[in-house]
C-alpha cells in the first residue's frame, strides 16, 4: 500500500484515520504545514443577514449569513445521539484552500468537497469534524473459539458556508458538474501530495433542504479495490453544508460503506 497516498486521503478526510491508517501501512507521521493564514481569510464573515440571520434560519436571498450566525446553526455535540463532535479543526489538520488543485480545472469542486473547503466565495464557513464508532459480532469467531467484535470507524469533516445572491446555487450546480466531467476519475494535488481519485458515481440525492448532491469518490490506493470515500451537499436557502465522510475498515480494504445520514439529517435540520 502507498503510505503517502493513504496518509494525505486519511488527513483530508480525519487526523483520527491519518494516524490509524499509516501505522497500519507501516509509514511514517510526518506532518503537513499548517495553513492558519489562509484559513483565517477564508473565514472572515460577510455583514449578518438581519432578522432572520439573528434567529438562525438560513439566510434569505440576496443575503448571507456571518460567521456568528453559522455557528448558530453548525452542527453541535447536542445534535447527535452517538460520536463525538469538534467544534475547532486545528489547523495542521485545517488543509487550506489555495493548497488543493486537481488536473482538470473542471474537477476541483470534488477535491475541495473532500478536503471539507468552501466551494467558490461564502460571505463566511463554519467547519466541524464529528467521529463515531460502532461494535458489531462478526459472523466467525477466533481461534480460541472466541467471539470476535467487527469495529467501525466512521468520520466526517463539515463545511457549513453561507453566500450572497445566488451563490450557494451556483457552488452546487459547480459541485454537480464535476461529478458528471469527472467520472473517469482525476488527480488531486493536497498540500503538495497527489491523490489519484480513480472513478466518481452518484447516488441519491438526500433529502431536507432545497436541492442536494451525494458522490463516491475511488481514490487508488495500490490495491485490486479502490478506496471509497464519500461526500454529500446540501443546499438550503443561501447555506451550504457539505459533508466529506470516510470509514476507516473501507480505507483500507475498499469495501462500500454507508454515510451516517443521522449526522448529516442533524446538520440539515438545523439550516432551516
Amino acid at each position: 500500500m502507498r503510505s503517502t497516498v493513504v496518509r494525505r486521503t486519511a488527513l483530508v478526510a480525519s487526523a483520527a484515520a491519518l494516524t490509524l491508517l499509516v501505522t497500519a501501512c507501516g509509514g511514517s507521521s510526518d506532518d503537513g504545514d499548517a495553513a492558519g493564514d489562509d484559513k483565517a481569510e477564508s473565514s472572515r464573515s460577510a455583514p449578518a443577514g438581519g432578522a432572520e440571520a439573528e434567529s438562525g434560519r438560513s439566510a434569505p436571498a440576496g443575503d448571507a449569513l456571518g460567521a456568528a450566525e453559522l455557528e448558530k446553526i453548525a452542527l453541535a455535540q447536542a445534535d447527535v445521539k452517538n460520536g463525538k463532535v469538534a467544534t475547532e479543526i486545528p489547523a495542521d489538520e485545517d488543509v487550506a484552500k489555495d493548497k488543493i488543485s486537481t488536473d482538470d480545472k473542471a474537477c476541483l469542486p470534488l477535491a475541495l468537497a473532500v478536503a471539507a473547503a468552501a466551494q467558490g466565495e461564502p460571505g463566511a464557513e463554519v467547519k466541524r469534524s464529528w467521529e463515531g464508532q460502532t461494535d458489531t459480532l462478526s459472523e466467525g469467531s477466533g481461534p480460541d473459539g472466541q467471539d470476535m467484535t467487527e469495529v467501525q470507524v466512521n468520520m466526517i469533516r463539515l463545511n457549513v458556508a453561507s453566500y450572497a445572491g445566488g451563490g450557494a446555487e451556483q457552488a452546487l450546480a459547480e459541485l454537480k458538474t464535476a461529478t458528471e466531467k469527472c467520472a473517469g476519475g482525476f488527480t488531486a494535488t493536497v498540500d503538495s501530495e497527489k491523490m489519484r481519485v480513480a472513478e466518481v458515481t452518484t447516488a441519491a440525492a438526500p433529502k431536507g433542504g432545497d436541492e442536494g448532491v451525494a458522490v463516491t469518490l475511488g481514490i487508488d490506493i495500490g490495491q485490486d479495490a479502490n478506496a471509497p470515500m464519500k461526500v454529500v451537499a446540501v443546499r438550503k436557502g443561501g447555506t451550504l453544508a457539505s459533508f466529506s465522510a470516510t470509514n476507516l475498515s473501507s480505507m483500507m480494504s475498499g469495501v462500500d460503506f454507508e454515510v451516517p445520514m443521522d449526522v448529516v439529517d442533524a446538520q440539515v435540520a438545523k439550516l432551516g
